[in-house]
């Protein structure tokens, strides 16, 4: 019986179409050797189309009309239907109510199950009650319908997924292309901004260079003039000393350079990838500045009086962050708006004993320092040769940790450009980052400064938003 049920398997799989997944009705066979339900096949093949292809195995057919009936795989359908059913009443007969010792008669819908004619009654005689081949029939083709429906539907994704996977391609080679031209972008940003700086530079050189070659004619002229003779000297003396008040007026005085704003597109964003959340150490508060509650911000107190006007000699107060780090990268932000002085910065008990590009001696502490002077703000570091100003505060300062690279920039998040960047620093110990709200100016009630949460962001239209 095993062997019976395996050839009819083979002889059902020859006899069922593809396309509904049933019994062939009105088969059809193309080209290729495939054979369809003629309703399927015709379906299949949609009016207007510029190619027949197989369902089956996506051969192009020479065909452009659906074939005539395929008779002996007709009656082949027939008689494989007629085996099977054949099997299934044998089957059927094989099996009996174990109870009453009778064949299997009745199917009840209600309890679906199978009865012998005694089951009837009493305990079924209300029920829906059913001939076991009809039952079966019935059941066959609510099955088949439904296998018909997964079969479509099989097919339905089976074209989505390649349509998917056509759309997925059509992406990546747009946003790789997308990304190409954002390079291609942002490295013609940077040399028009270097090719900007060395045409700044230039100019600064040649204007030095014409100062330096007058003086040198001027300081000819007057050694000249220092060994003529008393009349000719005389002659000659008020016009080069005018000639010689108009070039010492044209040098100008020396003054602090402006601070230049680069912005740099997408370089706060990049930072952001490494934004750690920083608490304030309570333990380093002290008289002078305290920490809030949330140990986010620190605030100067009355008891950090100036008892000098010289910035350079200013007593600072420091707090430290909780957090150390040994390695990796970090960013984190400060909002210095209400505290217009104020140091930024990290601290590293030991460095290597070596001389650091930028930095003349192993200091434990690195600063970006701002100061305010009059209408004017300046920004200098320590150690480090910036000293330059500018004519606004800073809203809010970035700061860039490299532990593996030695590196600590500054960053003005609001024109996303940098401040100045420390390189090649030669750590060994942790790393914390240190703060200083002040010193507080005469006559005025310092605000806080506030280490930002993670998911802060600056904007230029509102300066911030928490």
């Amino acid at each position: 019986m095993a062997d019976t049920g395996e050839l009819l398997k083979e002889l059902q799989n020859e006899i069922t179409c593809s396309i509904c997944n049933v019994y062939f009705c009105e088969p059809v066979t193309i080209g290729c050797g495939h054979s369809f339900c003629r309703a399927c096949l015709s379906s299949s093949w949609r009016d207007g189309a510029p190619a027949f292809t197989c369902p089956e195995c996506k051969r192009v057919s020479q065909d452009r009309e659906i074939p005539l009936l395929n008779r002996r795989l007709a009656e082949l359908t027939e008689l494989g239907k007629e085996l099977s059913s054949k099997l299934m009443q044998s089957t059927e007969g094989q099996s009996q109510c174990v109870t009453h010792k009778k064949p299997f008669k009745l199917f009840c819908e209600e309890d679906q199950t199978t009865l012998c004619m005694t089951c009837e009654t009493p305990e079924h005689g209300a029920h829906k009650l059913s001939p076991l081949q009809e039952a079966a029939h019935k059941y066959r083709r609510e099955l088949q319908h439904i296998r018909s429906h997964v079969g479509k539907h099989l097919k339905e994704d089976e074209q989505l997924l390649v349509q998917e996977e056509r759309t997925a391609m059509d992406w990546y080679w747009m946003i790789a292309e997308q990304y190409c031209q954002t390079h291609f972008f942002l490295m013609e940003e940077e040399c028009r901004f270097l090719e900007h700086l060395k045409q700044g530079e230039k100019a600064s050189k040649d204007r030095l260079s014409q100062h330096m070659q007058s003086l040198q004619n001027l300081m000819q002229e007057l050694q000249e003039a220092g060994q003529q003779a008393n009349l000719d000297l005389l002659q000659d003396a008020k016009k080069l000393l005018g000639r010689s008040k108009a070039v010492l007026d044209q040098r100008a005085k020396p003054v602090i350079p402006e601070l230049r704003e680069y912005p740099i597109p997408g370089l706060i964003k990049m930072l952001n990838r490494f934004r750690v959340d920083l608490t304030l150490d309570p333990r380093s508060a002290t008289s002078c500045v305290t920490i809030s509650e949330n140990l986010k911000s620190a605030k100067a107190e009355a008891g950090w009086r100036l008892e000098t006007k010289h910035p350079k000699d200013y007593a600072y107060h420091y707090v430290f962050a909780e957090q150390a780090f040994y390695s990796g990268s970090q960013y984190w932000e400060v909002d210095v708006t209400q505290v217009p002085q104020w140091i930024l910065g990290i601290y590293t008990p030991h460095l290597k004993r070596k001389r650091v590009r930028n930095v003349n001696s192993c200091p434990s502490v690195f600063l970006l320092q701002c100061v305010k002077k009059q209408e004017y703000y300046y920004l200098q570091t320590y150690p480090g040769p910036l000293d330059h100003r500018m004519k606004g505060s800073l809203p809010r300062v970035g700061v860039y940790l490299e532990y593996s690279s030695g590196i600590l920039g500054f960053y003005n998040v609001l024109q996303s450009s940098l401040i100045y960047k420390f390189h090649s620093i030669p750590f060994t110990d942790r790393v914390k980052p240190i703060f200083s709200p002040g010193p507080p100016l005469p006559g005025t009630k310092p605000g806080p400064m506030t280490v930002c949460p993670v998911d802060s962001h600056l904007c230029s239209c509102c300066h911030s938003s928490q």
